[in-house]
Parts: C-alpha cells; sequence; structure tokens
C-alpha cells in the first residue's frame, strides 16, 4: 500500500486526499488552520445562527464535477440546492436582465438579443458535460471532446469583443458581469473564458448552492477520506518538507510561493523562478451583512435571484476591472452579491437573512471599501442600511489571515492572464508535478483554477497515481 499526505485541507487537497484514499492509497491531510475547508468554510460571521460563507458561496462547476460525482457525498449529508433566478443584473432605471437554468427562458427575457444569445451559449450549453471533461483537465493534453472544445472557442477572445455579438445594453451587461468573475481586464485575450464557462455551466447545471453552507462540501469530502481510512490534522503549520511523516507522494494544496518557501532548495532552480514569478490578480473586499427582511431591491427579479452582478452597464464594469487591475480602486467597484438563503433558508433565523457580498479592489488594497460596496448596493437597493442590524468585513489582508493562498485577497490564487490562464503555475506537460520526485501542487493555483469543484485536487490525484503505477 502506498501512502501519501496532502498539506492543505481546502476543498482542493481534500478532494485529492479522497481520490488517493478510494484508490486504496494510505493518506493523512494535514492543516494548519483549526478547521477544514479553505475557501470552502462557512461561519456564523455576523449573528447566531446566522450561516454566512466565508469565501466559496455558489457552485456552478461542482454538481457535475468528476472529482465529486463518483464520491457518493449525498451519502455524507452534501444537498444541492437551487434559487428561482440564478443570476440577476439590475439597472438604474429598476429593470434587470436575468439568468436562469433554461436557456429558452433567459432568452426570452433577453427579447431581441435572445437569439444571439442562444448562439453564442446554446451548443457548449448542451454538450457541456463533454466540454468540462477538457476545460477541467491541463490544456496540454489531447482533447477527448475536440468538437465541444471547438465550440468554446470564443472563448480565447477579449470580453470587449465577445459582447459585441450581443445587440442589446442589458445582454452585454449580463455577460460582462458574469465575465467579471475572472478579476480580468475585458481587453485581455482569453477573458472570456470565465464568462463563457460559467454561463454554459448555468444552462446545464445552475448556479447552486449547497445546503447548510459551502463547509458541507468540505466535510462531505473530509467523510469519505475517514471512510477509507485517511486522517485528518488541524492545528498543524507546516514549515519545511522535513517536518513531514515518509510517504510515497506530498501533495501542496499551497500557492507557489508558498511551495517554495517549503520546499526550500529542493526545487529545480527552473520550477523555483516559475514559481516566484507566477502573477496573482486584483484582491476582494468582502462585507457579509445580518439584513431584516432581506435586501430592498427596485426591481423584483434581484429578489429572487441566488447571485446578483452589482454593476451598472456593460462599460461601467469594464472601467472597473480595468481600474482594479491598474492598481487603482474604482469610485465604483464591481460587487458580486449573493442571497444563498433564498434556495437554504436555513441559513436565515426567522427574518434576519445572511447576505454575502465583495467588491473587486486592487491587489493588497489597504484602504476600507465598505461604503463604496454598500453604496453600489443601495444604488439599486435604496434603504439597504436601515435593514442592516450586524456586518462582517474583510479586507484582503484578512482574506490572506484566513487563507494564506489568497496573497493579497486574490481569492482566485491567481492571475487570468493569456499565460496563465492556459499554463498555471507554470509551463510543463504536467503542471502538478513539481520536479521533486513524489512532490506535487493541487491548490487553484493549478488547471482549471478557483472554484469549489475540487477538480485540481482530482487531477493532482491523478497524477500522483500515475507516478505512483510507474
Amino acid at each position: 500500500m502506498s501512502d501519501a499526505v496532502v498539506v492543505g485541507a481546502g476543498p482542493n487537497g481534500l478532494a485529492a486526499a479522497a481520490r488517493l484514499a478510494t484508490q486504496g492509497v494510505g493518506v493523512t491531510v494535514i492543516e494548519a488552520a483549526a478547521t477544514i475547508g479553505g475557501g470552502a468554510r462557512t461561519s456564523e460571521l455576523t449573528l447566531p445562527g446566522l450561516l454566512h460563507d466565508d469565501c466559496s458561496a455558489s457552485h456552478p462547476f461542482a454538481p457535475g464535477s468528476q472529482a465529486l460525482a463518483a464520491l457518493g457525498l449525498e451519502r455524507h449529508g452534501l444537498e444541492w440546492a437551487w434559487p428561482e433566478i440564478e443570476v440577476s443584473h439590475p439597472f438604474d432605471d429598476g429593470s434587470a436582465a436575468v439568468m436562469h437554468r433554461s436557456i429558452e427562458q433567459t432568452a426570452t427575457g433577453l427579447g431581441s438579443a435572445g437569439a444571439a444569445w442562444k448562439r453564442l451559449f446554446g451548443s457548449s450549453s448542451r454538450h457541456f458535460d463533454a466540454l468540462a471533461e477538457d476545460i477541467m483537465r491541463p490544456l496540454a493534453h489531447l482533447p477527448r471532446h475536440p468538437l465541444a472544445l471547438a465550440r468554446f472557442g470564443p472563448a480565447a477572445a477579449p470580453v470587449s469583443l465577445l459582447a459585441r455579438s450581443l445587440p442589446t445594453p442589458q445582454a452585454r451587461a449580463l455577460f460582462g458581469g458574469t465575465a467579471a468573475h475572472s478579476f480580468s481586464p475585458f481587453s485581455r485575450p482569453f477573458s472570456s473564458a470565465a464568462g463563457m464557462a460559467l454561463t454554459c455551466a448555468c444552462h446545464r447545471n445552475g448556479w447552486p448552492v449547497a445546503r447548510g453552507g459551502s463547509q458541507a462540501i468540505s466535510d462531505a469530502l473530509a467523510a469519505v477520506v475517514r471512510e477509507h481510512g485517511g486522517r485528518i490534522e488541524t492545528g498543524r503549520p507546516v514549515r519545511t518538507l522535513d517536518e513531514l511523516p515518509a510517504a510515497d507522494a506530498v501533495l501542496l494544496d499551497l500557492a507557489p510561493a508558498a511551495v517554495v518557501e517549503i520546499a526550500g532548495g529542493r526545487l529545480p532552480s527552473r520550477v523555483a523562478r516559475a514559481y516566484r514569478r507566477y502573477k496573482h490578480g486584483p484582491g476582494a473586499f468582502k462585507v457579509d451583512l445580518a439584513v431584516e427582511g432581506g435586501v430592498p431591491w427596485t426591481d423584483p427579479a434581484s429578489g429572487r435571484a441566488g447571485t446578483v452582478h452589482v454593476t451598472g452597464s456593460f462599460e461601467e464594469t469594464a472601467a472597473s476591472e480595468r481600474e482594479v487591475n491598474r492598481g487603482r480602486m474604482p469610485e465604483r467597484p464591481f460587487v458580486l452579491l449573493c442571497q444563498q438563503y433564498l434556495a437554504d433558508p436555513s441559513r436565515s433565523r426567522g427574518d434576519v437573512h445572511p447576505v454575502w457580498a465583495y467588491a473587486h479592489v486592487p491587489h493588497g488594497y489597504s484602504g476600507d471599501a465598505t461604503e463604496a460596496l454598500l453604496d453600489q448596493v443601495e444604488r439599486f437597493a435604496p434603504g439597504l442600511r436601515d435593514r442592516i442590524v450586524a456586518r462582517h468585513v474583510r479586507s484582503p489582508a484578512g482574506f490572506e489571515s484566513y487563507n494564506p493562498n489568497y496573497v493579497g485577497g486574490d481569492i482566485i490564487t491567481g492571475a487570468n492572464t493569456p499565460l496563465q490562464s492556459v499554463f498555471r503555475p507554470r509551463v510543463a506537460l504536467d503542471p502538478y508535478a513539481t520536479g521533486i520526485p513524489g512532490i506535487f501542487i493541487c491548490s487553484a493555483a493549478t488547471p482549471p483554477g478557483a472554484g469549489a469543484s475540487g477538480m485540481s485536487g482530482y487531477n493532482a490525484a491523478q497524477s500522483v497515481l500515475r507516478s505512483l503505477r510507474a
């Protein structure tokens, strides 16, 4: 029997551990924090009994994830819940563009832009399961479904170019808000990839939440590890590889700079240089709210949507993303707001509801973006401040303290530059191999990147299994 040690108990570390454990590998997971979960934790941040997701909130890629599908996580309490409307994008005139799980319903709501929406996203949405097998793996590998991948080709275009195929301001704004999840300037090549993938995933799987909070994903993965004889140790920081028990493989759910620090001089110089050059992106400034009666949106659709893109026109969103990528704080930042309680009422207490929101801010931003964030929400929901009964603020520095992988508040663990969109954390046929025999990296700095799908960990575990067989 082979043995593996996983450093870091985020969703990728746990997914890697679960995959290895189910394949007969003896696994020990070591986590520095007192609790497992990394970016998939849930806490009572504002009031007792109100459940707030600490980072990852809605999960478009998780229900169909290859990493999670075969593990039987529902046996360990994981249950998905969907809101009535997946995504809303409100406008200053009191209207909103909305994205439903049904592409037909979405197209109908977009009026004259509906046909263009279906042309752009319809085929990739219908074949998303096949497409995901390729886009959730390193792109250096031969595609398993080349036709589906070819249909996804527009993702290589800049958002500013691809949005021109949508003929109305409402449709362009809806796509722009979704593309902004990548924290990239809209003029950058490959900046459309995240927006296209998230839109197609929505029309295939929706944007569900985990009932009881994102912690349920981590807890279910941990239960699989333990079910197959694995061990999980918390409250144990790892500073060097020498501190780890002997094992046939070590997987590091860490940002590249942390891998350099832990590995010391054992990394090949070329790999160490690549990891040191790895770029982190803009930061997030998060405000969790306890809101009596919910957010008083002007448009009714936003009051029924699990996720709300709190920004204005496509042009405003593009300008905001351009500013934060240049290191400047915009007056009107892009705000992503989630109302998970609409799909999962167990998170609320009576008529007081948890509201999750963060603004895009420059990398390492040291200011206070609370009022700028609330101003953006009040713009589309006048009277919000009067309903707030408690709040919790987490700055970029707070995010990095919460999870050291979030360098400078970069909650997606790496800038989506053209190079890093294709090759991350370095140019290599096996991006999970560190160049040290038996040592692998499995964090969101590896393909396919951020999210609680566990695919970075699963892919790294597959690399480990190939190594062990060899």
